[in-house]
């Protein structure tokens, strides 16, 4: 049976006599890290976009990616929530999307983890035939304050090396495939050699366009392999982020402490973003100090990308590594407002 559908129901943000010009801004990432950026973005711009990784293999989003072959719809699903406003239709269909089913015991949990979200967006594509129209759509359901891209049509694959202690051998490389268990292995290997496959996957051209028209663009924070690194794996994403006249933004976790990073420093993860993209140029980048161990290495690390280094305290405190939206989005407005002055990179 066919599916036909009107104009997307978007009412476009109202704008008063007057106003100064919205800034265009696109967040990149994935997972907790990218809707904490989404979280704190939507309260200083009506014009957003979110290009998410579709990596994922784990949970329930990896289930749907192998049972129906499409895109793994979590993270794409929590940007769409994180873009919910504070109404009650908002947060109610917040709630809604990152709802779990729990099945009981003995049956045969055939919906057991999968959340609402995951199944809606699915059930999008299949009848639109084309996700970055279902994700649009999901977006007008929940009056998001944005819109939600994938960094490809493709399902994509991340892999990497890991350097292990192996009982009687020493040291043993091996080759891990897929995000789940690439997202743990830090923790008692060094990671290296990440790569994703296909390596020739397109990126989404709406993603590209975004970069392109963009005033800033803001990668991280988020896992840094998993979620950070895949934008700038995927060759034709990499290329428009390094030749995009935005200005662009490095937000860092409030932990390096990480199962995918462990025993690396904050300028560590600096070097990681050099190694794999050495042509790309930052402008700045956003740090909480209670975070960064060696403050004066970690600024000499962002200036040799190229960027300017501003400190301010964004997360939640209590010893908790949690972004609050509020002192994240004041810590962006800071940054946006230091060039706005300023023309843009080339």
């Amino acid at each position: 049976m066919a599916f036909f559908t009107g104009p997307i129901p978007i009412q476009p943000p109202s704008r008063s006599a007057g106003e100064n010009k919205v800034v265009r801004v696109v967040a990149l990432g994935g997972g907790h890290g990218l809707s904490a950026s989404l979280s704190a973005l939507r309260r200083l711009t009506t014009d957003l976009t979110a290009i998410v990784t579709v990596a994922d293999d784990g949970g329930s989003s990896g289930r749907l990616r192998e049972e129906l072959d499409v895109l793994p719809p979590g993270d794409l699903r929590m940007a769409l929530a994180a873009l919910c406003d504070d109404t009650d239709w908002g947060r109610t269909w917040r709630d809604v999307m990152q709802h779990r089913f729990t099945s009981k015991p003995g049956s045969s949990a055939a919906l057991d983890q999968h959340a609402v979200g995951n199944l809606l967006i699915v059930a999008l594509w299949e009848l639109l035939k084309d996700p970055v129209a279902g994700l649009r759509w999901a977006g007008a359901l929940l009056g998001a304050r944005g819109q939600v891209l994938p960094m490809s049509t493709t399902p994509l694959t991340i892999t990497g090396d890991v350097l292990q202690e192996d009982a009687g051998s020493g040291l043993v490389q091996r080759r891990l495939s897929g995000q789940a268990k690439l997202a743990e292995a830090g923790e008692s290997a060094l990671v290296s050699n990440v790569r994703l496959e296909p390596a020739d996957a397109a990126a989404c051209t709406e993603a590209l366009d975004a970069i392109e028209l963009a005033d800033w663009v803001v990668l991280g924070p988020g896992s840094w392999y998993t979620s950070v690194l895949p934008h700038l794996l995927l060759p034709e994403m990499r290329e428009g982020l390094q030749q995009t006249a935005a200005r662009r933004l490095l937000t860092m976790n409030l932990s390096t402490d990480t199962a995918e990073t462990g025993g690396m420093d904050a300028a560590a993860h600096l070097e990681v973003i050099a190694k794999y993209a050495p042509d790309l140029r930052l402008d700045a980048v956003l740090a909480d100090p209670a975070t960064i161990s060696d403050h004066e290495a970690f600024t000499h690390a962002a200036a040799r990308l190229g960027a300017r280094t501003f400190f301010g305290k964004v997360g939640v405190g209590a010893g908790r590594a949690v972004h609050d939206p509020l002192r994240l989005a004041a810590a962006y407005h800071d940054v946006f407002t230091t060039f706005s002055t300023d023309e843009p990179s080339s």
